[in-house]
């Protein structure tokens, strides 16, 4: 089993993956990042991969990602399913679903300010992941410190954010 955090290099997600990490050093689970990378340029720039005038690089923005989950969480696995398609949010959710999957996880960590409200945005790939039943949902609304004595917190990770 494997705490597996869908990945795609925003705040929140950072945030899930080093509550992941933090669980992980307690419970000895393994981590698993997944990420799921369009292939085309809006996408890549509603998620801040790109300014609106740069060049799209596919292979940059999935090595930048790969980086960043190494630098976090040095012993996780990453998984990135590049596809072609910009598609709905619901079969996004449905690739980075499968990847979840793979990795057979006790516990999926969602960085989303979004999932769980009365109100939720149409356009939400969390709102579909957390919605599988195949596994537990940790939502991660706030990238601070885990509130349980028995976890410590990563050494490196909140006093990035606390300088941003």
């Amino acid at each position: 089993m494997t705490f597996v955090v869908p990945f795609d290099g925003s705040e929140l997600a950072e945030a899930a993956l080093v509550r992941a990490v933090e669980y992980d050093a307690a419970l000895e689970e393994g981590v698993a990042a997944v990420a799921v990378v369009p292939e085309r340029k809006g996408y890549a720039r509603e998620k801040g991969w790109i300014d609106e005038d740069e060049p799209y690089d596919v292979d940059a923005v999935v090595d930048r990602l790969r980086e960043r989950v190494r630098t976090l969480a040095p012993s996780a696995a990453f998984e990135c399913e590049r596809i072609r398609e910009f598609p709905p949010e619901a079969q996004l959710a449905g690739h980075i679903e499968r990847l979840i999957r793979n990795h057979d996880p006790s516990v999926v960590f969602l960085g989303s300010d979004n999932v769980g409200r009365v109100v939720t945005p149409l356009t939400s790939v969390g709102v579909h992941v957390a919605a599988d039943e195949a596994y537990d949902v940790f939502i991660v609304r706030q990238p601070t410190p885990p509130a349980l004595e028995a976890l410590d917190p990563h050494p490196e990770f909140y006093r990035e954010s606390d300088a941003t």
